[in-house]
């Protein structure tokens, strides 16, 4: 291997375009709709493949190793051992409770809903491990030796608890899994590390939580005054001009204010984590804006509507670009270090995502 080392200022690069893309996005499309969507699969390896060669870490492009036959088999196994089995017991638990088996059929429906929960944490822990493990770089691969059957207890409590105290403690849920979740990843011969601090975020989130309650509360003063001042001028039809302006106001915050400072909260929130992450002597950012964020999902939205929903086959391809676009590292890479990852490999794909629909690029 070679001796030396690798400076990796701006080490991520994508030169691809969305007209090549869309030569492998079309017929993707085409074929899964004739397919009744099970061509899906082998849809999504495709775009992988197309997106990983046309992504660059440092000095060498990235290679996509997956197969559609890999995503479906672990579609099919998900299906079969956990969806079926969830589905019967809540048939079961209504059966108990339409003979009047109340209690036992409430404790049995609980149980499908618990299950749920926790195979959501798995499938987000085992996705990624599949994915890293499917990648190259070099000719070498990630992966975790964790199944991650621990990983959807600590995503059961965590989220739990995050909530609880009025979810003022979701801030450290979000950070506290991701420091998790990473800490059980490795590329090649290193681990990642993640030290992400929920309270570097917690001023972000705040402004969250608290502006629907300060927005309502000067609303209503807003469209009392409004009424009495319309009611003053224009008596009866002036007061219910202002009381629709005040409706009219709550309306577009919660559907556009709220939204962004969700955003503003979410864009922090991956700037923290991203930048707490490292692999061996290497330091990563991520340095997209808010307001980059809010360019992205409106361009996604403007696409979406304006092609009448044909546009949604290109969001995958939007949002690699952005991620790889934004990225940034800082630091050096032993080449002379770097051997083959000893982890796993799992022989199946991230079927529990795509089972809950939660999957992503």
């Amino acid at each position: 291997m070679e001796q030396g080392h690798i400076e990796a200022d701006s080490a991520f690069g994508f030169d691809g375009n969305w007209q090549d893309f869309a030569k492998i996005a079309f017929p993707n499309l085409l074929l899964t709709i004739v397919t009744l969507g099970i061509y899906r699969f082998w849809a999504t390896t495709r775009e992988r493949k197309y997106l990983w060669s046309h992504s660059r870490f440092v000095d060498e492009r990235l290679e996509w190793t997956g197969t559609g036959k890999e995503l479906f088999i672990g579609f099919a196994l998900v299906l079969g051992l956990f969806v079926l089995p969830v589905f019967l017991l809540n048939l079961v638990a209504q059966s108990l409770i339409a003979r009047g088996y109340e209690v036992a059929g409430a404790i049995l429906g609980i149980l499908p809903l618990l299950l749920l929960f926790y195979l959501t944490g798995l499938a987000r822990f085992r996705a990624l491990r599949y994915r890293l493990s499917r990648t190259r770089w070099r000719g070498i691969r990630g992966g975790s030796n964790d199944p991650g059957f621990k990983y959807g207890l600590s995503y059961m409590w965590k989220t739990f608890v995050g909530y609880l105290p009025a979810g003022l403690l979701i801030p450290w849920s979000m950070t506290s899994l991701w420091n998790e979740r990473m800490g059980k990843m490795s590329f090649g011969p290193h681990h990642f590390e993640s030290s992400a601090d929920s309270g570097n975020v917690f001023g972000r989130f705040l402004l969250f939580y608290l502006s629907p309650f300060v927005f309502f509360i000067g609303a209503i003063v807003a469209g009392a005054t409004g009424a009495f001042a319309g009611y003053g001028l224009g008596g009866e039809s002036g007061a219910a001009m202002g009381g629709v302006a005040m409706i009219v106001a709550l309306v577009l915050f919660f559907y556009i204010g709220l939204g962004l400072i969700a955003v503003a909260f979410y864009a922090k929130f991956y700037r923290e984590v991203v930048g707490s992450t490292s692999w061996g002597d290497l330091r990563f950012n991520f340095e997209a804006s808010t307001m980059d964020w809010v360019k992205l999902l409106i361009g996604d939205a403007l696409l979406v509507v304006l092609t009448l929903g044909i546009g949604f086959i290109f969001l995958s391809y939007r949002h690699w670009k952005f991620f790889m676009t934004h990225m940034e590292a800082g630091g050096e890479i032993l080449l002379d270090d770097l051997t083959q990852s000893t982890t796993a490999t799992a022989k199946h794909g991230e079927g529990l995502l795509d089972a809950f629909d939660i999957g992503a690029i």
